[in-house]
């Protein structure tokens, strides 16, 4: 995500607070946070990535998400949940990642726990987004400190996946990575990318 900002993007002076001037966070904001993903493989990325960030910055993460991407195939769940101990081994060797041993294995034990999932329900996408009703939750907060680190829909998806095997899924990483996604829209009133639909209650529809 890494590159210089358009002319455009520069002169949008108002963003949520996090995104900073950074312009590989500026880039990030402006083009994927809080936009609806329901790719499967994008699905699984960010949970992945999202996970490697427990107890770090997303700048940290976000400057490596291509050395993941060449470290975890591409995020391809079929892929990563086939990596054995030699592979995982070398990855700890491997600096474009974080190299968290816990980390990697729960990549790899997340990817078998994903393909459960997709074969449960037919998709991720249908699984994950049933906890908050099929549509984004928008919400109305004025500047970043309101913003919250868990809902209760996190807490049941967190929660959902605990249960199908899945770590490092704690409900502040999927309140994150639900942010991430769009399954819950948290851009700031002052923000430009601010929905304009009216704030929608939330609904907690997840199976668990």
């Amino acid at each position: 995500m890494a590159g210089k900002l358009t002319s455009e993007q520069t002169g949008k002076d108002h963003r949520c607070a996090w995104a900073g001037s950074k312009p590989h966070m500026v880039l990030y904001h402006d083009q994927e946070w809080g936009r609806p993903v329901h790719d499967d493989r994008r699905l699984f990325e960010m949970l992945l990535l999202e996970g490697a960030q427990a107890g770090l910055s997303w700048d940290t993460i976000l400057r490596r998400r291509e050395g993941y991407r060449r470290a975890f195939a591409e995020f391809d769940p079929v892929k990563v949940a086939k990596f054995d101990r030699h592979k995982t081994t070398a990855l700890l060797n491997d600096a474009g990642i974080i190299r968290n041993r816990l980390k990697i294995d729960a990549a790899v034990s997340n990817a078998q726990a994903f393909l459960a999932v997709q074969y449960e329900f037919g998709s991720f996408d249908r699984y994950a987004w049933q906890f908050v009703g099929g549509k984004p939750i928008v919400n109305r907060w004025r500047n970043m400190s309101e913003v919250p680190a868990t809902s209760p829909e996190s807490d049941a998806l967190s929660q959902g996946l605990m249960k199908r095997g899945f770590r490092f899924v704690g409900s502040t990483i999927i309140y994150a990575f639900m942010q991430a996604v769009g399954m819950v829209n948290d851009h700031t009133a002052d923000c430009f990318l601010a929905a304009r639909r009216p704030k929608r209650k939330s609904r907690l529809g997840g199976v668990g």
